[in-house]
């Protein structure tokens, strides 16, 4: 595969965001010619599947600007460098400050990289079990989210009649079902 590899001959962030950066690489094609290419710079980030022990699932519904809607799913966030060692600890952080519930346990489910061709984000997807509302919810100056706990089997049919069109979710639940349901 080296004779598909791009050689990155420059590398500089165009323009820095909360959440993410634009960066700019300077790059040298297979074929020898140069070119620059953009995309979205962000830290890794952990997305939780939160089972109560009823066995419903802990979602929540957020306004996203990229897309002028409310969009519903499962609570997610950005990996804090404290956290980069230990992602369990991300999910735990994310999973309480968005919902205000603790799981008992956590499983790795699957990681990804969603969006390849654009960014360079990596997402690590979380099955957690045993969520109780135990915890105080502290959510981010930019953050709108309401909590709700559904059936999971609701959840699942949301994912695949296309109603829940949210791409972390989908692919935590699909994950959750194809291997551990």
């Amino acid at each position: 595969m080296d004779d598909l590899a791009w050689e990155t001959t420059d590398t500089e962030i165009e323009y820095r965001c909360p959440g993410f950066d634009v960066r700019r690489d300077d790059v040298r094609f297979p074929d020898g010619t140069d070119a620059a290419f953009h995309y979205v710079d962000e830290p890794p980030a952990v997305v939780v599947l939160p089972f109560t022990p009823a066995g419903d699932v802990v979602v929540i519904d957020e306004w996203r600007q990229a897309v002028g809607r409310v969009n519903h799913g499962l609570p997610a966030g950005t990996v804090e460098p404290s956290d980069a060692d230990d992602l369990e600890r991300a999910a735990a952080r994310e999973l309480a400050e968005e919902t205000g519930y603790e799981a008992a346990a956590f499983e790795h489910l699957i990681t990804v990289e969603p969006t390849n061709g654009v960014s360079d984000s990596v997402h690590h997807h979380f099955l957690a079990t045993g969520c109780e509302p135990t915890a105080e919810r502290d959510l981010d100056h930019n953050e709108s989210i309401s909590v709700d706990v559904v059936d999971y089997d609701d959840l699942l049919a949301g994912v695949v009649d296309g109603h829940l069109r949210d791409g972390r979710t989908a692919t935590a639940v699909l994950q959750y079902e194809l291997t551990r349901r």
